[in-house]
C-alpha cells in the first residue's frame, strides 16, 4: 500500500526532471556564450596578426572575382566555427600567396551569405575567378582544403 509520502514523491518527480533540464540548459548557454574566453578570442582575426582576409558585403565580390579564393562563412557564436578557425589559419599559412584565404561573418554580412545560399555554418566555398568551384559544410580538415585549393590552382 502506497503511503502519503510516496505519493508526494511521485508527484514531484516531473518537476525535479524539469528543473534538471533547465539547469543543464543554463550551464550549456553559459559555456557557449562566455565573453572574453579563449574560445571566443580564437575566431577573431585582427588585421596584421592573421593571413586570413576579413571579408564584408562591401568587398566580397571584388575579393572573389579573380584567382582562387577560399571563403569561410562563420559566426562568433558557432562552436564548430571555433574549431574550423585554426584550421583555416593553418591553410592560410601553408598556401601563402598562391590563393586568398578569407572569412565572412554571416551575422554582419548576410547579403553575401544569402547570395550563395549558406544555411549552415561553418560553410567553406572555394571560388575560382568569381565562380563557386567547391563547397564544404561543417568542420573540414586542413588536408582536404589544401588538396581542393591546389586542384584549382
Amino acid at each position: 500500500m502506497a503511503t502519503k509520502t510516496d505519493s508526494k514523491k511521485e508527484s514531484m518527480r516531473p518537476m525535479l526532471v524539469a528543473f534538471g533540464i533547465i539547469a543543464l540548459a543554463v550551464v550549456a548557454f553559459m559555456v557557449f556564450s562566455r565573453k572574453g574566453s579563449n574560445a571566443n578570442e580564437v575566431v577573431k582575426a585582427e588585421p596584421g596578426e592573421s593571413q586570413v582576409a576579413v571579408l564584408t558585403d562591401a568587398n566580397f565580390a571584388e575579393t572573389i572575382g579573380q584567382g582562387v579564393v577560399l571563403v569561410d562563412f562563420w559566426a562568433t557564436w558557432c562552436p564548430p566555427c571555433r574549431i574550423q578557425n585554426p584550421i583555416v589559419e593553418e591553410v592560410a599559412a601553408a598556401i601563402g600567396d598562391k590563393a586568398v584565404i578569407s572569412k565572412l561573418d554571416v551575422d554582419h554580412n548576410g547579403r553575401s551569405a544569402a547570395l550563395y545560399e549558406v544555411r549552415n555554418i561553418p560553410t567553406l566555398i572555394i571560388f575560382k575567378d568569381g565562380q563557386p568551384a567547391r563547397r564544404f559544410v561543417g568542420v573540414t580538415q586542413k588536408e582536404t582544403l589544401l588538396a581542393a585549393i591546389n586542384e584549382l590552382l
